[in-house]
């Protein structure tokens, strides 16, 4: 059963994916796709229950798919053109198709375990992501290879651990490190295991308030991190600056954060 948590982040694509583009062509098909969906759920399952990590389900592919999407619109509206675009090998809506998809599946690779889930995660995403450029793209293999190309690169570069260098990548690894409200943590402290590696990503995890993307003031696109303790500082400094300072995104974004009622800290 999709959660209404799901349903809401399904909204919220469905508006923050421009009209008429393929990408909500792609998102329709992803979301029917049942053995998709599996994919996450079980994902979620060995994450949670047999490793103990924070959600790499079915919501967290969802909300770093929205970030990635809003992120890329941004720096649309700021001008600044994709790789896809630069290189003459595709739009910026192709661009969209591969940040999207790339971003929906980056985690299904948990489905087998922790330990290189990131090349798991292309494997398993391939034949997915095949099926729906073949069906928009029939008669347009080049464009199908560039499409996918992009979107393996994100996949596979999510974890910061692989040099990566297009744009599109590069939004992907910044996405995922955005999510890291509590709510992501919630199952996993509900839980009660007993202490164990990992559990600071879900203790800081679970002090994040609230994540905010949109335009920056100095650059196209600011982050703004809001927390209720201090061990929040752990998850921004440890995780997402990581993932930023990796990405060939960086020079584009702006980061803040604060416990609430004090002084924001400006990190870029």
């Amino acid at each position: 059963m999709i959660s209404s948590k799901e349903q809401h982040l399904d909204r919220a694509l469905l508006r923050a994916i421009p009209e008429g583009s393929n990408c909500l062509r792609i998102l329709d098909m992803f979301l029917a796709d049942a053995e998709l969906r599996g994919l996450h759920e079980y994902a979620n399952t060995v994450s949670i229950r047999r490793l103990g990590f924070n959600d790499h389900g079915p919501v967290h592919m969802r909300q770093v798919a929205l970030n990635a999407i809003r992120m890329l619109c941004l720096l649309r509206d700021a001008g600044i053109k994709t790789n896809l675009e630069t290189e003459e090998s595709g739009s910026f809506d192709d661009s969209l198709c591969a940040v999207f998809m790339a971003a929906y599946t980056h985690d299904i690779g948990m489905c087998v375990g922790r330990d290189g889930h990131e090349r798991m995660s292309v494997t398993l995403a391939l034949p997915h992501i095949d099926r729906a450029l073949t069906t928009i793209f029939p008669d347009d293999p080049q464009r199908r290879i560039a499409i996918r190309s992009t979107t393996m690169e994100g996949v596979y570069g999510h974890m910061g651990t692989q040099r990566i260098h297009s744009l599109e990548a590069g939004i992907i690894l910044v996405a995922d490190g955005c999510d890291m409200t509590k709510g992501r943590a919630r199952i996993p402290i509900s839980l009660k295991t007993t202490p164990m590696v990992g559990d600071i990503h879900k203790y800081s995890a679970n002090s994040i308030e609230k994540v905010h993307i949109g335009a920056g003031t100095e650059r196209p696109v600011h982050i703004s991190v809001e927390m209720s303790a201090e061990v929040g500082f752990f998850q921004i400094e440890e995780v997402l600056i990581t993932k930023i300072e990796s990405s060939p995104a960086k020079k584009h974004i702006e980061l803040t954060a604060a416990v609430t009622g004090q002084t924001p800290k400006k990190y870029l």
